[in-house]
């Protein structure tokens, strides 16, 4: 059972926001730091009907962060691939089959392949 029930805290609510509304004590916002408006100009580019907004026959022009990002991503790949196929085995099967094989060598019953 939750500590304070959702009915009970809806009450609590209504009762506190009739009480400011009532008295003429200034409206104490939930956070300490204000709400600041965080325009930075229209974010909404209407369609145009366009693949990409380039019009048939016009070159597409790159933006700055492509190139870098198309290098870098696909370099960091290239890198990430080739780090993998080096990664050293470490699961507990070879281990496993590692230190039998070793046990067996010690105690005679398998013969060590490095003598033939």
């Amino acid at each position: 059972m939750p500590a304070v029930r959702p009915s009970t805290a809806v009450r609590a609510t209504r009762a506190l926001q009739q009480q400011q509304s009532k008295s003429s004590a200034p409206v104490r916002n939930f956070s300490s730091t204000p709400r600041a408006p965080a325009s930075h100009g229209p974010q909404y580019d209407p369609p145009t009907g366009w693949l990409f907004g380039v019009k048939p026959g016009e070159k597409y022009q790159k933006e700055g962060w492509e190139t870098p990002f198309i290098y870098g991503f696909c370099g960091s790949l290239v890198i990430a691939g080739i780090a993998y196929g080096f990664k050293p085995d470490t699961s507990i099967q070879t281990w496993a089959l590692e230190e039998a094989r070793r046990r067996l060598e010690a105690e005679g019953i398998l013969e060590d392949p490095e003598k033939k």
